[in-house]
């Protein structure tokens, strides 16, 4: 099976977007705007090398006054929210060489963080889970899963739910790792790199698959309940024909919100399967929702809000167009999105109207800002964390 770097999917883009020629990139610039606010810094810290220019998704977690971070080489550190101070730090590098001196390599982490149950859980490219003590950071359990655990795990119903680039998705025990059952969908000859976090609610376990569906199954014995078509595949080469689901559905009420590559952001009825409504955007980015709408930030850069109840557009902003953003971040009146650059976005979620700007890390941000009670989280790829307030 073949995976899409991050690079080459950065070339697929750029492919789409029409770039001819590198004078394209030359003329890319941002906006100017007068800041309606400045972004107010409470604290920085740094988790190792951070990611570097890896696919890794190490979304930051948050529990109570604690931040969860973790480095691509197998460092994870417990952070205070109030001002970032170190609460615990392991490493969970594992050492098989004879000589203790000897280069541990790296873990690989690519999947998480998940808090839930009073562990964390974090994945990696090696084809483990593992699952650390909250409260101290120590090692509960390692499990070797069959692939590569590439997105966030998920918890509910008393389980841990994990999907794999294998095509696998596997029920755990929390307490164990022990596999109560697993489930293992059809994967298209190629695939982008990445996978769904699965989504837990109502005794099911939602999930976007890579042919372009959203599945539910029952999440005490893994039984598909039903199956929904976001995208279909068209075209006549494999690139064409990419329709993976790769962000995690969002709940909503009565309706569950997906959305695919070279697809389409769909309104799906929870009970029964049925979509309720379908429109044409194309996203490989997570998706985000408020009380009343969508904010999407499709494949060239472009974002949007939609009405939740009949997916009409509210309001388009193209102007950060090409820049490899985030996904949106609802933060109060904002919304928040990080660029390849390192700068923060701020927009004002009822016009789409660019509100202010901060640049942090030229390493630039590669997962959504967190919110953390009245602050938000960033977390860019050479591993600087920083909390900042959000506005009012």
């Amino acid at each position: 099976m073949k995976k899409l770097t991050t690079a080459a999917l950065a070339l697929c883009m750029a492919t789409l977007m029409g770039c001819s020629s590198s004078d394209d990139e030359e003329e890319l610039v941002l906006p100017e705007i007068v800041n309606q606010f400045e972004t107010d810094v409470i604290w920085q810290e740094s988790i190792g090398d951070g990611v570097e220019h890896y696919f890794s998704r190490l979304t930051p977690a948050i529990y109570k006054d604690n931040v969860y971070v973790a480095s691509r080489e197998g460092q994870i550190e417990a952070l205070s929210l109030t001002n970032g101070d170190t609460k615990w730090e392991t490493d969970i590098r594992q050492n098989t060489s004879f000589w203790p001196w000897a280069n541990n390599g790296t873990a690989k982490l690519s999947g998480g963080i998940l808090q839930a149950y009073g562990k964390i859980y974090i994945g990696s490219e090696h084809g483990f889970v593992i699952a650390l003590d909250r409260e101290t950071g120590e090692e509960v359990w390692r499990k070797n899963v069959p692939g590569e655990s590439l997105s966030k795990p998920a918890a509910g119903d008393g389980l841990i739910f994990v999907n794999l680039a294998s095509g696998k998705l596997l029920a755990l025990h929390p307490d164990t790792g022990e596999e109560r059952w697993s489930f293992e969908q059809e994967v298209p000859p190629l695939t982008l790199r990445g996978q769904s976090s699965p989504t837990v609610a109502n005794g099911g376990v939602l999930l976007g698959l890579e042919t372009g569906k959203l599945n539910v199954l029952i999440s005490d014995t893994g039984y598909s309940a039903w199956s929904a078509e976001i995208a279909v595949a068209k075209g006549a080469s494999e690139f064409e024909r990419l329709v993976d689901v790769d962000t995690q559905p969002l709940i909503s009420g009565p309706y569950a919100y997906a959305i695919a590559y070279n697809g389409n952001l769909a309104a799906i009825d929870i009970r029964s399967g049925n979509v309720v409504w379908k429109r044409e955007y194309s996203s490989y980015r997570e998706i985000s929702m408020d009380a009343q709408s969508l904010y999407v930030v499709d494949s060239n850069g472009v974002i949007y809000s939609l009405d939740k109840n009949s997916g009409i557009e509210r309001w388009s902003q193209p102007a950060l167009r090409g820049w490899y953003l985030t996904g949106p971040t609802v933060a109060g009146s904002n919304l928040a999105i990080g660029d390849q650059e390192g700068n923060l976005h701020w927009l004002n979620k009822d016009t789409g109207e660019l509100v202010s700007r901060e640049d942090f890390d030229s390493s630039g941000f590669f997962i959504e800002p967190v919110v953390a009670d009245d602050k938000l989280i960033l977390y860019t790829r050479d591993g600087e964390v920083s909390a900042v307030k959000i506005p009012n």
